[in-house]
Parts: C-alpha cells; sequence; structure tokens
C-alpha cells in the first residue's frame, strides 16, 4: 500500500472508515501514522477456542492494511488469561482450561491466523513471558490501581451483578492482565471487536499510569452470524470458519439473509466503495436479483482463502447442487459394514423380543447375493423367512452418519434428508439402502454408500 503520505484520500478513508465502528482517539492516531514511524500494533488472541471464522477476520483484516505499511503486529498468545476465560458478553463464569489444553488450541489459532495476517510482519510472545514471574505482591500492586465501581461500570458485569448473578474475582482480572500486556509490548495501538472497549481502555490507563504514551484503541464491528440476528460465534453455530472447504463456505454464505450482504461485501471484502454504492443503489430500486449479488459476495469470500478456481467451482457447484437440485459432479464415498449393521440389528430385535436371544433358535443369514440393507432371519421349527429393512433414520446413527438417534430425527422432521433422490419424511421410513446408494444430508452433503463387506 506505501507509506502514509504517499497515499491517496481514498486509501486513508478505506484504513481508517471503512469496516471501523469507532478509534480512540483518531486524531491522534493520525498523527502517528504521518509521522511515519513503524507502528506496535496490538492484537490479542484467547486460545480457548482454537477456530477462526469471519467474524474474527473482520479485524484482521485491518491489521493487514497496516502491515502493507510497514507497521508490525504484536500477537499476543494469552496462555493465562485464557484460563480464566474472557467474560466479554459472557452472562455466566466460564470453565478454566488447562496449560496442555491452551497450548493445543494455540497451534491450531496460529495456523489459521497467517491465512490472513502476514507472517513476516507479525511478532508471536505468550503472556507467560511476563505473568510466569508474577508473584502475589504484583497482583496486589496490580489490582490497586483500580476499583471494583471501575469494574462493575464494564457492561457485561453490571448486568450480571444486578440480576444476582455470580462473577468469580478471577473474572475481574481479566481485563487487568489484558491491559497490563499492553504495558509489556509497549503497544501504540490495540485492536479489538466493539466489545473489547471497557478492556482496550483500561489498557490505556494502565499505560498511563506507567509512565508510557496510552495506545490507540481501534474497535472494529461484530459481523452477525448466518442466523441473521446474534454475532458470530462458534457456541451459537452461527459462524463460517475459514478452513471450511470452498463448497461449504459458498453454501454458508449464500444462506445468509439478505439484509446482512452489504455488511459482508464491506467487513470482509476489497471490493471498491463506488462498487458497493452501486450495489446498495440496485438493491434499493429492485433493479438487481439480490441472489446474483450473494454470490458474488460468496465467490469474493472463498476466492480469499481457497483461490480462484476453487471460488469458481464452488459457484457451479452451489448452481447445481441447490438451484437446479441436481447431483453433484463428485460424490463422497462412504464405506459401510452392511455384515456390521445386521448384528446391529439383529441385537436390537433381541432387546425389543421380536426375536429369541438363544443363538440355537436363531441366526442372521447374510448370503453373498444380498447387498441391501434387508435382514434375512430364519425362525428355526417353521419356514417362515422374514425380510426386515432397517429404518433409515437407525441408518443414519448407526453408521456413523450423524452422531446421535436425536439428531437423525431432526434433520428426517426438517425434510434435510433424501435417499436416492426421495426425500424420507418419516424416521422410521423402511426403503432398502443399498449398495451404491447416495444419501444426501441438508443441502450439500451427499454420500455414495460402499458396502464394505461386498464381496466380488
Amino acid at each position: 500500500m506505501g507509506n502514509w503520505e504517499s497515499l491517496t484520500s481514498e486509501q486513508h478513508r478505506r484504513l481508517l472508515k471503512r469496516g471501523v465502528a469507532e478509534i480512540i482517539v483518531e486524531e491522534e492516531l493520525a498523527r502517528m501514522l504521518e509521522a511515519g514511524r513503524p507502528l506496535r500494533l496490538k492484537q490479542g488472541f484467547d486460545p480457548s477456542c482454537p477456530d477462526i471464522h469471519l467474524g474474527h477476520v473482520v479485524g484482521l483484516r485491518k491489521l493487514r492494511q497496516f502491515q502493507e505499511l510497514g507497521h508490525q503486529v504484536i500477537l499476543i498468545v494469552g496462555d493465562w488469561t485464557a484460563q480464566i476465560g474472557d467474560p466479554s458478553g459472557e452472562s455466566a463464569t466460564r470453565p478454566m482450561l488447562s496449560p496442555e489444553e491452551v497450548r493445543t488450541n494455540a497451534e491450531t489459532y496460529l495456523k489459521q491466523f497467517f491465512k490472513v495476517v502476514d507472517r513476516d510482519k507479525t511478532k508471536v510472545v505468550w503472556q507467560s513471558e511476563w505473568f510466569g514471574k508474577f508473584g502475589l505482591s504484583d497482583v496486589i500492586s496490580l489490582t490497586s490501581k483500580f476499583t471494583v465501581a471501575q469494574i462493575l461500570a464494564r457492561e457485561d458485569f453490571a448486568k450480571r451483578h444486578a440480576a444476582g448473578r455470580p462473577i468469580a474475582l478471577t473474572e475481574f482480572l481479566y481485563p487487568l492482565l489484558q491491559a497490563y500486556d499492553s504495558v509489556m509490548i509497549e503497544a501504540d495501538v490495540e485492536f479489538g471487536g466493539t466489545d473489547q472497549k471497557f478492556n482496550c481502555l483500561v489498557g490505556r490507563e494502565l499505560q498511563q499510569r506507567a509512565g508510557q504514551p496510552p495506545q490507540q484503541v481501534f474497535l472494529v464491528p461484530l459481523l452477525v452470524g448466518t442466523d441473521g440476528s446474534q454475532k458470530m460465534s462458534k457456541s451459537l453455530g452461527n459462524y463460517i470458519a475459514i478452513d471450511e472447504p470452498p463448497n461449504d463456505m459458498y453454501g454458508k454464505v449464500m444462506s445468509i439473509p439478505d439484509e446482512l450482504m452489504m455488511d459482508y461485501f464491506e467487513l470482509l471484502t476489497d471490493v471498491p466503495d463506488e462498487e458497493l454504492a452501486g450495489f446498495r443503489q440496485e438493491l434499493a430500486t429492485e433493479s438487481v436479483n439480490p441472489m446474483e449479488l450473494k454470490k458474488r459476495l460468496a465467490r469474493e469470500i472463498v476466492r480469499e482463502f481457497h483461490g480462484e478456481k476453487p471460488a469458481n467451482e464452488a459457484q457451479e457447484h452451489f448452481e447445481r447442487v441447490v438451484q437446479r437440485k441436481e447431483m453433484p459432479e463428485e460424490i463422497e464415498p462412504y464405506p459401510v459394514s452392511f455384515d456390521y449393521l445386521r448384528e446391529l440389528h439383529r441385537q436390537l430385535l433381541i432387546r425389543k423380543g421380536t426375536i429369541p436371544a438363544d443363538p440355537a433358535a436363531t441366526k442372521v443369514v447374510a448370503p453373498d447375493n444380498i447387498d441391501s440393507l434387508n435382514f434375512l432371519i430364519q425362525v428355526v421349527g417353521t419356514n417362515t423367512h422374514q425380510y426386515i429393512k432397517v429404518h433409515v433414520g437407525e441408518f443414519l446413527h448407526l453408521s456413523g452418519l450423524v452422531s446421535s438417534s436425536s439428531e437423525a430425527k431432526k434433520l428426517v422432521a426438517q425434510g434435510a434428508i433424501k435417499l436416492d433422490g426421495v426425500k424420507i419424511d418419516s424416521f422410521t421410513s423402511t426403503r432398502p439402502i443399498m449398495h451404491g446408494s447416495v444419501i444426501q444430508i441438508r443441502k450439500r452433503r451427499f454420500v455414495r454408500i460402499i458396502d464394505a463387506d461386498k464381496r466380488t
């Protein structure tokens, strides 16, 4: 991007206005940029959750833009604060993590972090580098600089206190420890979402008490998740992870409500402002099909993480499978041991009392030429042969395609399961599933059943 003085007014605006909720203090930050000194940009990371989703990317893209001007990101791995858990936006105390869990999560996070941020212009530090030497006297000294009233001024704490919900003393420490990080790295600017404003301002105050210039605070908006109502969060299930396969990422972007499109364009893409203004005008006058704009958005986002070719292929897949209801060109093979499922089904019948448990009286016949999930039960003493087809819902669970019987029931009730192109409308549907059958789960997952025991 070049240095600050060489930037056009549009580039200035892109850096300090587009995708920015608030800068404290904007005039000071502008002066620091004009001075031309490489700035130390603080980005904290709480490895209580290892995966990065598009909500995190909003701020990471800003860091990359500053890196293009020659500034350095200092990424702080919060291996101490993660053991407390960030209380921001929480209605209850979060469970503490072990050091081993924190380390594992951090390794995953760092791999994903550098998909967005320039590794060569980033320095990674761990809180334990300074907190590992902290003693009780240091804790007392740090906590003496703030009052309970100051900490309770934080909105989420205030709400919990007013509602009589417990707040652990360790949670009061969280903003103080985060603030102390700023002192230790002598941060010039701290980046965070709007829910981090309180913590970042505590950092400014603590730096001043330590005789340092106060950091500027750069806050970005919280991205609304795919549900269209709450901020993107893994715990809410409304997130799009940056390591999603291209087809899944494209499909999830296409699932967002139309009213979120322009926010996603502005916060997650480099589409020029003039073009975005045109999109808004077209949407306002209904001169464009929102579906076509959303396809552009999905393609831009997939291209950012996977490249041009996978983005185009993801769009082709979406148009073929979701819009035209055709089968995808490539279907995931899913090996299943039919013999194993037969035995599971036999045990189920025994538990239900449908057939006796004495092996001498009952046997399962699985001839080589039967490759469908029919269960041939021969009852000794009669010539009766019963063909029993496994329930499709039961098959989904027993084969491992879904995690539980309740999930299978939920998917069937939603009309989200198809067998060989036909929607399954009952959990107890007994259509035969054969070697080569295709099962569709929701809109985007297709599997072709392969009999792992099939003889040639």
